[in-house]
């Protein structure tokens, strides 16, 4: 994807505050890096290779990759991988899987066997414990696959300690308001892609402008064919949002579909882990 379209890579930054982090953990550092969409046309070399020299500058202790590798037919990961593989991280790199990922019946074990030759833990709906048993990782599976079921996991966690919580789609953190969830890290919308400063993504606009076209001229352009029903939330597309005491941040991702970005820059965020006292 060219740079016009794409927009140049940003870095956010942020800390994050949580309830009864332990003092051994105040500081530690994640880097979240989403939406990869690696075939070719979605994501340049170029900006792969920033995002990954931006993630090591940061030295972080973990490194959380929140799905959607590929895009269709899942062979290019196996290109992804060779430039992932150098991403750096002190207590090592954890994923979880996209729909884009689940595509066809070979993808998941093929991108989840890839992704973890070169050291990646790929989770679904499995509990790590990579910064100690005071802080576990969920990683759920795909939200439109048949086997998520994230009870079956928060069930087993301990709610009088904090968690951290990978899901590809922010929708699911309405459904997890049911547990305790300190941070949710989701990608999967682009951050809408087009946004409007001060208003938010064009598309939560969509069925009130959008389907005034007459359906003819609609199907004549490409970018308006698309129902753009990838999330209920829109309003979720990006940013940290807290949904009663759970928090959830929606990272705008790496790759770029047609008709681009507009105010909404590629991103890799940088969060820093803080008690809230």
């Amino acid at each position: 994807m060219h740079w016009l379209l794409s927009g140049p890579l940003s870095t956010q930054r942020l800390t994050v505050k949580i309830a009864g982090l332990p003092a051994s953990l105040q500081g530690k550092k994640l880097v979240q890096m989403s939406d990869f969409h690696y075939d070719g046309l979605r994501l340049s070399e170029e900006m792969l290779e920033q995002a990954i020299a931006v993630s090591n500058q940061a030295k972080p202790d973990l490194v959380l990759l929140t799905g959607d590798y590929v895009t269709a037919n899942p062979a290019p990961i196996h290109q992804l991988v060779l430039r992932l593989k150098y991403l750096q991280s002190r207590y090592g790199i954890y994923a979880v899987l996209g729909n884009h990922d689940i595509r066809y019946p070979n993808s998941k074990p093929e991108i989840t066997a890839a992704l973890t030759s070169i050291g990646v833990h790929v989770l679904w709906n499995e509990i790590a414990y990579p910064l100690g048993k005071e802080l576990p990782l969920v990683g759920l599976a795909e939200y439109c696959s048949k086997e998520f079921n994230p009870g079956s996991v928060m069930n087993q966690l301990d709610s009088a300690k904090p968690c951290i919580v990978l899901s590809h789609n922010p929708d699911t953190a309405e459904i997890l308001q049911a547990w305790r969830v300190d941070l949710q890290l989701s990608g999967h919308t682009h951050g809408g892609q087009i946004v409007i400063p001060g208003i938010g993504p064009v598309v939560m606009y969509y069925k009130k402008i959008v389907q005034k076209i007459p359906l003819k001229v609609r199907c004549r352009i490409p970018c308006l064919r698309r129902s753009f029903a990838a999330v209920r939330h829109w309003e979720w597309s990006q940013g940290l949002h807290r949904l009663g005491t759970n928090q959830l941040y929606t990272n705008r991702g790496l790759g770029t579909y047609l008709p681009g970005r507009l105010f909404c820059r590629p991103e890799v965020t940088v969060i820093t882990l803080q008690r809230n006292s």
